[in-house]
């Protein structure tokens, strides 16, 4: 299955590139619970330079806070595992990496570190885009950590082409 996971993740990262430059949109991603797998999807399509410029890896909350620009009270408040910090995370990209799109994601992937509230495979997902208002899912995964971490970014990959391409909200 992992394979076949793999498979499915670079036709994900190929398409996305794709509708990113058709698009002339430029993408970034802050990742923590998933390590920059989902800038190495991203990267390991030729011409993705065209459109993706940078990829935070934001493990600590010291990370999240210098590079992506959190709040220590939202991390103090709501836990980095929250809907809360996934969308200061992602708008704190999109305005560093001056992008169309930031992905951002956070999460408990295990064995360890999960609690009743927070359980090992709780992934929190926010897609920033100018002009819209920020996205957030939640979803629990299952398996070890490597599969919680393959199908976060499946998730990833699947969400920014869903809700990245709609068009702008209009200003008022």
């Amino acid at each position: 299955m992992a394979d076949l996971l793999e498979f499915d993740l670079a036709i994900l990262a190929q398409s996305l590139v794709a509708r990113l430059a058709q698009s002339s949109m430029t993408f970034t991603t802050v990742e923590s619970c998933t390590g920059g797998l989902v800038a190495a999807a991203i990267t390991s399509v030729a011409g993705s330079s065209k459109v993706f410029g940078l990829g935070l890896v934001t493990y600590a909350n010291q990370a999240k806070m210098e590079l992506a620009g959190v709040s220590s009270h939202l991390l103090d408040q709501y836990g980095a595992v929250s809907a809360e910090v996934a969308a200061a995370m992602a708008e704190g990209g999109l305005s560093l990496a001056a992008a169309d799109l930031a992905l951002a994601i956070t999460g408990i992937a295990g064995p360890d570190g999960g609690t009743a509230t927070k359980p090992v495979g709780l992934v929190y997902f926010a897609l920033a885009r100018r002009g819209k208002t920020t996205v957030i899912r939640r979803r629990v995964f299952n398996g070890d950590r490597g599969a919680i971490r393959r199908q976060a970014v499946h998730y990833g990959l699947i969400l920014v082409g869903d809700e990245g391409f709609e068009p702008p909200t209009p200003s008022v």
